[in-house]
């Protein structure tokens, strides 16, 4: 097709030509869309790829298609790591580059530097779930066994990815760790930011809808049920709030139900605290307290009686 010339051209055809300009006027106007800019974009396959193969690092014997013989347990893992570090490196240079402040020597620097210390804090990570799995397993007595906590429970899924996600957001790096929490985000529908900080023996029980914010502080011993809210008053002033502590505190051996909401940076949740199911708190709570939500009225009202062969609609 020849589209400088239009009487070889149907209609259909001229306007998918005309649509084509116009997103690529958009594709020189916005900052965001500049193909410069997104080809350093690290890949978020890659990335999700990373989180996987670590589990098998992590866990081994859990989440591979084949069983890890004992005796090559050691040379499995180093083989895993080394292709790991190499696969994070690529993708933190990627990320990385996205800024304008480092020169490509400086990059790959500062890329290898954090590829390296992220794979050498694995074994402290690793305690840190092992700490978390016994949590898991010793507040649900559904739980059969901690094997069924680290292969099946999302609650537990989405700790491991916070925590991994957690170390490379310390280290200041764009995209990657967001990206990470956002997949176990999607797959678990539990939404930690991975900026909160979240001491040992941490719990989801049931999980889905619970979110934590980027400012959040846990303290050791904590247990959350679903639906539960660490979030922010308000964030009306967009960016302004940007390294301001929005989310609240938890202290230590603190329980909180579902539905509860917990706002604020200066809400402090003392130690030893239970927070009742669908509680809003905007204040700080003492050490030690139980705060509830006292029941709304209810009325039972008794209707006629119905034969056995009353289908639920008529009721």
């Amino acid at each position: 097709m020849n589209p400088n010339c239009e009487c070889e051209m149907t209609n259909t055809e001229k306007e998918i030509i005309d649509t084509i300009r116009r997103i690529s006027e958009n594709y020189k106007e916005s900052d965001i869309l500049c193909l410069k800019k997104t080809k350093h974009l690290p890949s978020r396959k890659e990335i999700i790829d990373i989180i996987k193969d670590l589990r098998g690092v992590v866990f081994p014997g859990y989440f591979e298609e084949y069983s890890v013989s004992v005796a090559y347990a050691e040379y499995y893992a180093g083989n895993r790591m080394v292709d790991i570090k190499q696969r994070l490196y690529r993708q933190l240079i990627a990320a990385i580059s996205y800024s304008e402040n480092y020169n490509n020597e400086e990059i790959m620097q500062k890329a290898e530097e954090i590829s390296l210390k992220f794979v050498k804090k694995l074994p402290d990570i690793q305690q840190m779930l092992l700490l978390d799995v016994q949590a898991g397993f010793d507040g649900d007595p559904a739980a059969k066994s901690k094997e069924e906590i680290i292969c099946s429970y999302p609650g537990f899924f989405a700790i491991y990815v916070y925590r991994l996600a957690h170390e490379l957001y310390l280290e200041n790096v764009p995209f990657i760790p967001r990206i990470m929490t956002e997949y176990a985000h999607s797959k678990t529908g539990i939404d930690i930011n991975p900026g909160a900080t979240i001491g040992k023996y941490f719990f989801i029980d049931h999980g889905t809808g619970v979110v934590i914010g980027e400012t959040t502080i846990i303290g050791d011993n904590v247990k959350l049920y679903q639906g539960v809210t660490l979030g922010a008053l308000s964030t009306r002033s967009g960016q302004l709030l940007r390294d301001v502590k929005r989310h609240p505190t938890i202290g230590n051996h603190v329980t909180i139900y579902s539905g509860a909401s917990v706002l604020g940076g200066e809400t402090v949740i003392g130690d030893g605290t239970v927070i009742g199911g669908n509680a809003f708190i905007t204040q700080s709570i003492p050490a030690n307290a139980k705060v509830i939500v006292k029941n709304p009225e209810f009325k039972i009202k008794e209707t006629k009686k119905m034969s056995l062969d009353t289908t639920p609609w008529e009721i």
